[in-house]
């Protein structure tokens, strides 16, 4: 169960007292968030435990207080806490009452409990609740894989109905009912035909919802072909919990599987191995490797480099333009008996090969080929890039897949840029980042910055381009930056001062430094 009010009551190390709103302290608390804002509506979302010391409020305006407590509650807050000792030495009286009257729950925050130690209890409990809702889904999902493997569909619908406390249903391709568990559900599960072929008549995946007088029914196809080789109908008395959609998706995975046979078992592959990619992005790689099991082998126990690929704008229309890296990278690895994942990710590609293994080699021949292709064909000038971008990332392992991907995605940005076929990463952090300034962008950014001081220049009325790079390059030491240019140093500070009014920017900011030393280098004029 996800926080409420009530259980951080009951928190030991909070000490909160409850001044208004007893009836409603079971609201579950979806965030705890702190504003003095006289109006902080605009930035509640709903659900939320509001946390104030009154800084900017007359707490003791009763009409004042009505209007506050009205927006809050019109607005989802579940809560107010008020620290007290810190503006107020306890709560006044005009916002007890104006709570009280709402319904608002309100409590009293003592000086010693700091609105973080609020904001962490709140975060550990929903993070709390988050893992025993996954743990749930993984227990869910081996005895589903359990059952399926013993008893068949039967047997996975069996679990599944205990799972989510309700019933289930699968039905063939013509939508006739195959089977149900219980079994008292087959007569409600055969009233579904004629939405079942609806459903059968959308591309797959689809899904449905069907709200009887009863129980609420999902409707979900099964299969990964045009058209959907089965469906499975799941009712229960209510929407489902995180931990029972868990258990629904593993069930829509089994069926798949035993539903499509050859087929199915490269498309439920896919699946997985696109599972196991996003778990790996948001940096669990032990569920990562707890849904992959031993389908991929030591690849996610040794360095493997990530490959991102796509297909430039330029490129003409081809209906699986990925074929021939995938090919040729599955056949490499194959040959030499490594593991291999090759996940769709949106319009890009994705993949995990081994580091210095032969599937990472056959994608440099493969980017290769292309740029060969395309320099050969004389209908093709230099500006219409490669047929396919690919983007290499360094050596990782499993807990740095994101910052893989990060990289990976970087290298594809020069690719695309360059018209090259690939680019990898490591290239680009043995080589300098001023090339990289020749970017029509960064050229801009950098006329736009240095335009006013060049604008004075021309005017003749002094030097300040020349000064402020003389004073850059010499780290601010404003004796050795003035000796460079002849000038006395006070002639120095005055010119530096003149370049922060003309551009309204500091020099003492490290970051404006910085923009300015990158923008001269940028700039023709300011390249020595």
């Amino acid at each position: 169960m996800p926080p409420t009010l009530a259980s951080l009551v009951h928190h030991s190390a909070l000490k909160l007292t409850v001044r208004a709103g007893e009836e409603h302290l079971d609201a579950p608390v979806r965030w705890a968030h702190a504003s003095e804002l006289t109006d902080p509506v605009p930035y509640m979302e709903g659900g939320e435990l509001l946390m104030i010391t009154a800084l900017k409020l007359d707490a003791e305006d009763p009409e004042a207080m009505r209007r506050y407590v009205k927006r809050l509650a019109a607005a989802g807050v579940v809560g107010l806490g008020f620290a007290v000792g810190v503006h107020y030495k306890d709560i006044p009286e005009a916002l007890v009452e104006a709570a009280a009257d709402e319904g608002l729950p309100l409590l009293e925050v003592p000086r010693r409990t700091p609105f973080l130690a609020i904001s962490k209890a709140v975060s550990a409990a929903i993070a709390a609740d988050q893992y025993r809702a996954v743990t749930a889904g993984f227990a869910a999902q081996r005895e589903l894989t359990k059952q399926a493997l013993s008893d068949g569909p039967e047997g996975l619908l069996g679990a599944l109905a205990g799972q989510v406390d309700g019933w289930a249903a699968l039905y063939d391709a013509s939508g006739a009912v195959v089977a149900t568990a219980p079994e008292w559900a087959s007569r409600r599960a055969a009233r579904l035909t004629s939405d079942v072929e609806r459903l059968r008549d959308r591309a797959a995946p689809a899904s449905a919802v069907v709200a009887g007088a009863e129980d609420r029914v999902e409707l979900h196809s099964i299969g990964t072909g045009r058209r959907p080789r089965a469906a499975l109908a799941v009712g229960t008395a209510s929407t489902l919990g995180t931990a029972e959609r868990y258990a629904l998706h593993s069930a829509i995975a089994l069926l798949t599987l035993t539903t499509e046979r050859n087929r199915s078992l490269q498309a439920a592959e896919a699946r997985v191995g696109s599972a196991v990619l996003r778990m790996l992005l948001a940096g669990e790689p032990d569920h990562a490797r707890t849904v992959a099991g031993e389908l991929y082998g030591s690849l996610l126990d040794a360095p493997f480099r990530l490959v991102v690929a796509e297909v430039p704008a330029s490129a003409p229309e081809d209906a699986d333009p990925f074929a021939g890296l995938t090919d040729a990278v599955e056949s490499a690895a194959a040959r030499a008996g490594e593991a291999l994942l090759v996940v769709p990710y949106g319009e890009r590609l994705v993949l995990l090969v081994v580091d210095g293994g032969a599937g990472a080699a056959a994608c440099v021949a493969y980017a290769q080929t292309l740029e060969a292709g395309r320099s050969d064909a004389p209908e093709k000038g230099a500006g219409d890039g490669a047929a396919l971008l690919l983007g290499l990332s360094a050596p990782a392992g499993p807990i740095a897949a994101a910052t893989a991907y990060k990289q990976a995605d970087q290298a594809l940005s020069i690719a695309r840029r360059r018209g090259r076929a690939l680019v990898e990463h490591e290239d680009l952090a043995a080589g300098s980042v001023l090339p990289l300034l020749a970017d029509d962008a960064v050229r801009a950014f950098a006329d736009g910055l240095l335009r006013a001081l060049f604008e004075h220049d021309a005017t003749g009325r002094g030097d300040l381009i020349a000064s402020l790079r003389a004073w850059l390059s010499r780290h601010g030491q404003w004796d050795a930056a003035a000796a460079d240019l002849g000038v006395h140093r006070h002639t120095l500070r005055y010119r530096m001062r003149r370049v922060e009014e003309i551009l309204g920017r500091s020099l003492d900011d490290p970051d404006v430094r910085m923009e300015l030393w990158l923008s001269l280098k940028a700039t023709s004029s300011g390249t020595e």
